[in-house]
């Protein structure tokens, strides 16, 4: 008889965690090969985890709104139709016998105890340490592991400073933090300490008078901490130039109606905005780039990231991967198909991952301008403000002339750690330049 364990499933490179939110079988059922078992989410989507074997679920490990690390066993499969006795995963199994051993004890008996809670070996309990914290600071499962055994609070881990990356606290840095530490944490001051930028005064909030308070969902508090956290981490920097695209507009215009019955997709302005993008990237390559400490990853990919506003409220970024090997066609598939099942929560995560540069379309809700915030790693997002019809000097072989064109505003928001003014409006610039040349004769 066969136990197979269902293993919390790797979602992408950054991706050390996941929350269960529902669990679909229960201890007892049966489940078939790829039958869903239980939905999770990490901070970037939401996903389903299938059975990998045919079988009975003889034990679940983890319970809904637990935060499981991937790789850890989350639930034990019988195979051969029987439920044997349910054992502990070599995971879980592992973690007692390392508690128990710490603590000069070992159990011969073989059953597994009842998780205890551990006393605190100082008077002060430590807060808990979340995997981000309000300020968008990342905690990795090594570092909570230690200022647990060493009972600092989240409060005094965020008055450490980071080495690592966008400003993460790292073993090297918390250890030396131990060593320095003469004696236990003393209590923390009301004010919040200003030399340390990790730490956020909030304002206080009034809730008197005719107010409704609303809990943010799971989605909106991601999105929060990221916000934050790239305003802290890039010094954001916008640019913005006006566009003549009235060539742009007007074939599409006449060639809609073709384009839908050559290719079946409907074409919206997202496709052209792309393909100008990509294009000027491959005259600009460090804009395509991250910043890890001192060095910067220049990204030989073009994957573009599209901001899509979900029937929630809330965002979520596909990416289309290699954007500069796609003609229109091509990209206007990408685009219909990845805001279509974004809409409909069927994104894949990888999907939404790997992006070097984003684009989102504030034209779409009527806006004619934006200065968006950069989506971390990357460093530069740019905004497709609304088109409008205005008179505009046209110039002509008979000279300049007044005349009504559609005109719009592309703005751009960059890191200026690694992108100056120069770089960043000459990108902006290149993208107006390749809409403003559109070919009005092009085929379709």
């Amino acid at each position: 008889m066969a136990q197979v364990d269902l293993i919390m499933p790797k979602m992408g490179e950054s991706i050390m965690e996941a929350t269960i939110l529902r669990w679909a079988k229960n201890v007892g059922d049966k489940v078939e090969v790829d039958e869903t078992i239980l939905e999770i989410a990490t901070d970037k989507v939401d996903s389903e985890v299938p059975s990998p074997v045919a079988g009975v679920i003889s034990e679940i490990l983890f319970q809904e709104n637990d935060v499981v690390p991937v790789g850890k066993a989350i639930a034990v499969i019988a195979t051969e139709g029987e439920v044997p006795s349910p054992k502990p995963s070599p995971a879980v199994k592992d973690e007692q016998e390392s508690t128990a051993t710490s603590n000069g004890h070992s159990s011969g008996d073989g059953q597994t105890p009842s998780p205890k809670p551990e006393p605190v070996s100082i008077g002060q309990e430590s807060d808990p340490i979340p995997s981000t914290s309000n300020s968008g600071r990342f905690y990795s499962p090594l570092v909570k592991n230690i200022a647990k055994t060493e009972n600092i609070s989240l409060t005094e881990l965020e008055r450490i400073p980071g080495s690592g990356m966008q400003g993460r606290v790292t073993k090297k840095d918390i250890l030396a933090y131990v060593e320095n530490r003469t004696s236990a944490p003393a209590a923390q001051p009301q004010q919040p300490a200003t030399s340390q930028p990790s730490t956020i005064s909030k304002p206080a909030v009034s809730v008197s008078g005719n107010v409704e308070i609303v809990e943010m969902d799971r989605m909106r508090k991601l999105i929060a901490d990221h916000m934050v956290m790239s305003k802290r981490v890039s010094p954001h920097v916008t640019s913005y130039v006006e566009v003549d695209v009235t060539d742009m507009v007007n074939w599409r215009e006449k060639n809609k109606a073709a384009f839908q019955k050559k290719y079946g997709e409907k074409i919206t302005f997202t496709p052209f905005f792309i393909e100008a993008i990509t294009k000027a990237i491959g005259d600009f390559p460090m804009v395509n780039v991250s910043v890890d400490e001192n060095k910067i990853i220049v990204k030989k990919d073009v994957n573009i990231g599209m901001a899509t506003a979900l029937p929630s409220g809330n965002l979520i970024v596909p990416v289309i991967k290699n954007a500069n090997f796609l003609n229109l066609a091509g990209l206007t598939k990408a685009v219909n198909d990845l805001a279509n099942r974004a809409r409909q929560n069927k994104l894949k995560p990888e999907e939404i991952q790997d992006g070097t540069f984003t684009l989102t379309n504030v034209g779409t809700f009527g806006n004619v301008m934006g200065t968006p915030i950069i989506n971390q790693p990357q460093v530069a997002i740019m905004a497709a403000g609304a088109i409008r019809k205005k008179p505009a000097v046209v110039e002509t072989e008979y000279g300049d002339l007044i005349a009504v064109r559609q005109m719009m505003f592309l703005s751009l928001s960059y890191d200026h750690r690694v992108v100056d003014g120069a770089l960043g409006g000459s990108f902006l610039r290149r993208v107006g330049d390749y809409l403003e040349a559109f070919d009005a004769n092009r085929e379709v």
